[in-house]
């Protein structure tokens, strides 16, 4: 599977994370396509997200809390907050991917499934905490 096909694949299963406590792998082939197939490396790495994001869960929305000006976290959409989740974890913890891709996939999975203005909100954000030069864990 390419890599935003998998990107896209742990920013379901963070959403899913939103509403429960748990996550299935083999529910996500649903949930995302039936077709899936995930090898090693997919799995791999969309365990990383997950497992990462809930340990970093607390830093991860501080991080969002202080970049989201003008927006309360508690209004931020559920699918806005687990695609800034992920990107966050990436560019925090994952030196295997530029910051660049981490924000130009965060910024096309808004486009896919967020509202209008959703890619913007997103980039703003992303791009407001990189500036802030708070890039290390």
């Amino acid at each position: 599977m390419a890599r935003r096909l998998a990107r896209e694949a742990a920013m379901s299963l963070l959403y899913q994370r939103i509403f429960s406590e748990r996550y299935d792998i083999d529910e996500l082939k649903g949930m995302v396509d039936n077709e899936l197939e995930l090898d090693e490396r997919d799995i791999s790495y969309i365990e990383d997200i997950i497992e990462g994001c809930s340990r970093n869960m607390e830093k991860i929305d501080n991080i969002i809390r202080r970049n989201s000006k003008g927006w309360k976290f508690e209004r931020i959409s559920k699918v806005d907050l687990s695609i800034l989740r992920l990107a966050l974890y990436e560019i925090l913890y994952r030196d295997d991917i530029p910051e660049s891709v981490s924000i130009n996939e965060a910024v096309e999975l808004a486009k896919k499934y967020g509202g209008e203005k959703t890619g913007s909100f997103i980039n703003g954000i992303l791009g407001s905490f990189i500036r802030s030069g708070k890039v290390s864990p």
